[in-house]
């Protein structure tokens, strides 16, 4: 369907052509982000690739939620401070402005919340609040771009996270062949994508993982049917709330570019797509998905891949002699 809209400007005539969008479909297309504040977005840039918010002047936001990795770092379990591992598998950061809150057990209540938290978890950067106020204050560049960003002096930590969130809030992946066919393109999805994505409804899957992310957007329990079997120490919700009707309850996954993001589950259980859908086929809807069946999930799957971020590594500015030394080893 098109839509001519006739204009005069400057004299001619503008044709815009509008795609429509399968509105009664679970899934709805992902926007592009709008930036409003570019000196914001650029600063929280900086201090989400920088090493030196970690103790040990190593780790940045970027070790574990890597960008050229779709946001995420491809392990089971992230490596931390002195090589600790982290209990939890790394969700990915693209689209996360889309989920309800932040952790897998919901914890932050949005992504300012959440970018706080790593940086003082003793086995993620180790650091402290103080710490990264002091690095970043000791660093004249950095003390310009705040003011810049923020339109006064003053560096805290309430707007280092700020900051970050911003950048995070631009880490979309709109335009994927999924999206263009929910926009009207036809030819976007093969035949077996298309089975896949019926049988993706008509399984029940559509259930948790619906909206723009395909997921992200509540709570449910890991193993409806029958139990979960980890080692994996994660209760999930109920260390929030205390509530033990909420133990082994997590945040829905983001399938957006899931094919990209493994390994899955909040312990990285699955270390493919096929045994992930096998696995949630089993344990959540209590089905068994034939080899052929789970091709046709996977195929669907892989059509939520779109635009990875285009970013331009930025040139970090330099330590001074008042900037409090890493501690790597001590």
């Amino acid at each position: 369907m098109k839509r001519r809209i006739l204009a005069i400007m400057l004299g001619a005539c503008v044709t815009v052509f509008v795609r429509p969008v399968r509105a009664e479909e679970p899934i709805q297309p992902i926007a592009p982000a709008k930036v409003t504040n570019p000196a914001l977005v650029e600063l929280g840039k900086k201090l989400y690739f920088d090493p030196r918010l970690s103790k040990s002047g190593a780790i940045s936001c970027n070790s574990c939620h890597n960008l050229s990795l779709a946001g995420t770092d491809n392990l089971k379990m992230s490596i931390g401070d002195h090589w600790q591992p982290d209990p939890i598998n790394t969700p990915t950061v693209l689209n996360s402005r889309l989920n309800l809150a932040q952790f897998w057990d919901g914890r932050a209540k949005d992504l300012k919340a959440q970018a706080g938290g790593p940086m003082v978890n003793p086995v993620e950067m180790a650091s402290t609040h103080e710490l990264v106020v002091n690095v970043v204050q000791s660093i004249p560049a950095y003390a310009t771009e705040f003011k810049g960003a923020f339109g006064s002096d003053g560096v805290d930590i309430d707007r280092v996270t700020a900051a970050i969130a911003a950048f995070e809030e631009t880490l979309v992946t709109p335009n994927s062949r999924f999206d263009k066919w929910l926009e009207g393109d036809k030819s976007a999805l093969t035949k077996t994508e298309l089975e896949g994505y019926a049988l993706f409804k008509d399984s029940g899957c559509v259930a948790c993982h619906n909206g723009p992310g395909v997921g992200g957007n509540s709570f449910q329990k890991m193993g409806v049917v029958e139990p979960y079997k980890t080692s994996n120490p994660a209760q999930g919700r109920v260390a929030v709330t205390g509530d033990d009707a909420d133990r082994f309850n997590f945040k829905v996954p983001m399938l957006r570019n899931v094919e990209l993001t493994y390994p899955y589950f909040h312990d990285g259980g699955a270390a493919t797509l096929e045994q992930a859908v096998e696995t949630m086929g089993k344990l959540q809807l209590g089905r068994t998905f034939t080899e052929e069946e789970n091709a046709k999930i996977v195929a669907f799957l892989k059509t939520l891949t779109g635009d990875q971020p285009q970013i331009v590594l930025p040139h970090l500015p330099p330590s001074t002699k008042k900037t409090p030394q890493p501690q790597p080893f001590g």
